[in-house]
């Protein structure tokens, strides 16, 4: 169990770096050399950058491009090897070794004899692409070569088309005929107002969240135990120059921040490749399970049942960089500490980090989450040096640290169902619905109750003598807790649903996703979840259109639909004034293999919609410019006219109330024309 956490680190790399478009195009084509032989050519066309590595590598280097023909049937035979272009050899720095590759072009041919009545030649290729900064995952594509027409055709089975005629197409209607209205009412800027004060906000918000990790950090026993001696090196390392061991331990608390502030900065990159791969990452089914059993292997381990830490040649490595001094020593005694630490804080950082991944905002949520939990776990370090005397503040070392592990390991015990509830919502098993969440929440909650009232007892528990306050109270406070989610399964009459519990917005699946009280739209509201059906219905009752870019592991999604459109003004204009297409933008189900094409991006380059998720979030980039949820855009019935300026999360009920009736102001405005 030990060294475990590289394990689930690689994991998580393939299936991040999965989530980048493929660099590389695949076509086929035959050309008829005699009446029975046959040449194959398959032509790769690479993004640039990127590098394609040639059929013959050396051992230990990078996957070579394998071709696979099947000649199971007998019906052909393989006449020679397939042949390849020169390509460029150079000696990579990386592998340490001569590899041939191949950029922007390549061309491989592999002759056949046919034996029978042979119409079409089935095969695959497995290759791997690197660029200067990364390599992607080992990728197996299917391979089709058409002997009677003989012209290329896409291995992919997709084909690029012009945007007005993918929209078209996709969703019955092109950008070019869509227009915003001419006509406004008077609230219309409050709209506006309120979208940016709470972007603005958000990200505070999650500063302040992260604040509260570093702080929950503070108090475990990799890290508290720390402070006096951090602070004791440095005091006693500048002697009489007290100055100096201040600035110093100022130096050491900036780099604690900057190291983990660094630990973002990939996902902007990635943020840059693909605007909504943040979305495709934290709604990616097997990397919500990767999360669900990281957090659970996280929570044992708080439990005291073993220990999860980085390999100790990590550890040996920046130790090593500490004699350096200057600078660079401290910096590297940040990164020691980093290091160390991870088994108490490393659970912390992966609820911030699978959070805001989940989130709004995307990368910039990630830093600002990093850098509250840096700055707070940096500060103490600063302060205790500038004020030794504030340690004899401190309490002692003691049974509370480990206290502090078993209650964060219920906690994490119970986020890691989120995950695998959002692995459940986005995939449709049906499995994790409202009922068993709460009832799995009231276990682990009531667990934590026995825990604190001295009834459970963990491998490193202290003998406990006597009930401190705290734990009473602690104890008191985590029952109501089991009360409230038990108040969870009371029927709300007008709904028709369980009554949604505010604290678990986003956290618990939607009270609508139930066994018992089953319903596919928000509230029991009448929607559409096709894009077509929607408009054809508006135009038929002649009603406006909300256009609501949502989910289903969307928290913000949730929290709208669960406590600003039940209100009774709000819900009477969803139910009688507006017709409601809700378009989810992770929805992981298969396109037809009609709609499975290659489209242009908004912001450049090429992508495939596989599934609904990618149809829907292509629309709301194409058209909206924006890839956000929630995200509510009001049209005129036949979807051709934006009625008002769009929202996104907009918790005020009378913002929100004024966006509605601002649309239905203008829309009954243009029909009077």
């Amino acid at each position: 169990m030990k060294n475990i956490l590289p394990v689930f680190f690689f994991l998580f790399t393939i299936v991040l770096f999965s989530q980048i478009e493929d660099p590389i195009k695949w076509e086929t084509s035959v050309q008829k050399k005699s009446k029975k032989e046959y040449t194959l050519i398959t032509t790769a066309t690479i993004d640039k950058g990127w590098h394609l590595y040639s059929q013959s590598v050396p051992d230990d280097g990078p996957i070579p491009t394998t071709f696979f023909y099947d000649v199971s049937k007998g019906d052909f035979s393989l006449i020679d090897k397939t042949t390849e272009e020169k390509g460029h050899t150079v000696d990579d720095p990386v592998f340490g070794m001569k590899i041939k590759f191949f950029e922007n072009l390549a061309i491989f041919e592999q002759r056949i004899k046919v034996l029978g009545e042979v119409t079409s030649i089935n095969a695959s290729v497995e290759f791997m692409v690197c660029d200067d900064t990364k390599c992607l995952a080992p990728t197996e594509i299917d391979l089709v070569f058409n002997l009677k027409k003989g012209n290329t055709n896409n291995s992919n089975k997709s084909i690029i088309i012009n945007n007005n005629e993918t929209n078209n197409l996709l969703y019955g209607m092109r950008k070019s005929d869509m227009s915003l209205s001419m006509k406004k009412c008077k609230d219309e800027l409050i709209t506006t107002t309120s979208e940016i004060k709470d972007k603005g906000n958000s990200l505070w918000s999650i500063f302040g969240l992260g604040f509260l990790g570093g702080l929950l950090a503070l108090l475990t026993p990799c890290v508290f135990p720390m402070i006096p001696l951090t602070v004791s090196f440095f005091t006693k390392k500048s002697g009489q120059n007290r100055s100096a061991g201040i600035s110093k331990a100022l130096l050491y608390g900036f780099f604690i921040f900057a190291v983990y502030v660094i630990l973002s900065v990939p996902f902007h990159l990635l943020d840059s490749v693909n605007p909504d791969i943040l979305n495709e990452i934290s709604t990616n089914i097997w990397l919500n399970i990767i999360f669900f059993a990281i957090f659970v292997f996280f929570a044992f381990s708080f439990f005291g049942y073993y220990e999860l830490t980085l390999p100790s040649s990590w550890t040996s490595k920046t130790t090593e960089g500490e004699s350096s001094g200057g600078f660079i020593g401290i910096f590297f005694m940040a990164l020691t500490l980093a290091i160390v630490s991870f088994s108490c804080t490393g659970p912390i950082l992966g609820s911030l980090l699978a959070g805001s991944l989940t989130a709004d905002g995307g990368a910039w949520q990630l830093t600002a989450g990093m850098a509250g939990f840096g700055v707070s776990l940096g500060l103490p370090f600063a302060l205790f040096a500038m004020f030794p005397n504030m340690m004899n503040a401190l309490p002692k070392s003691g049974g509370w640290l480990n206290t502090t592990k078993v209650i964060l390991g219920f906690l994490e015990l119970a986020l890691a169902f989120k995950f695998l509830s959002n692995a459940d919502l986005v995939a449709h098993w049906n499995l994790l619905k409202i009922e068993p969440f709460l009832i799995l929440w009231i276990l682990i909650f009531a667990g934590l109750t026995l825990y604190l009232f001295g009834k459970l007892k963990f491998p490193h528990d202290s003998p406990i003598k006597k009930l401190s306050f705290s734990r009473i109270a602690g104890g008191i406070l985590v029952a109501s807790f089991v009360i409230y989610l038990a108040s969870g399964f009371r029927v709300n009459q007008e709904t028709k649903t369980f009554t949604p519990l505010t604290l678990l917005s986003g956290l618990a699946p939607p009270v609508g996703y139930s066994f018992m009280y089953p319903n596919d739209c928000p509230n029991n509201l009448d929607c559409f979840k096709d894009l077509k059906t929607g408009v054809e219905y508006a135009k038929k009752v002649n009603k406006p259109i909300l256009l609501d870019f949502t989910g289903y592991a969307c928290v913000n999604c949730r929290k709208m639909e669960e406590h600003v459109w039940p209100i009774k003004k709000i819900d009477n204009y969803l139910r009688n004034n507006y017709v409601l297409i809700s378009l989810y933008v992770d929805d992981k189900k298969l396109l037809p293999e009609e709609e499975q094409i290659l489209v242009n991006r908004a912001n450049g380059g090429t992508r495939k919609l596989k599934n609904y998720g990618h149809k829907w979030a292509n629309f709301q980039t194409q058209f909206f410019q924006t890839n956000s949820q929630p995200y509510y855009v009001l049209l005129n019935s036949d979807g051709t006219k934006i009625l008002n300026k769009a929202v996104g999360y907009t918790p005020d009920e009378n913002d929100y109330a004024q966006f509605l009736e601002c649309g239905l102001e203008v829309f009954k405005s243009n029909k009077k024309e």
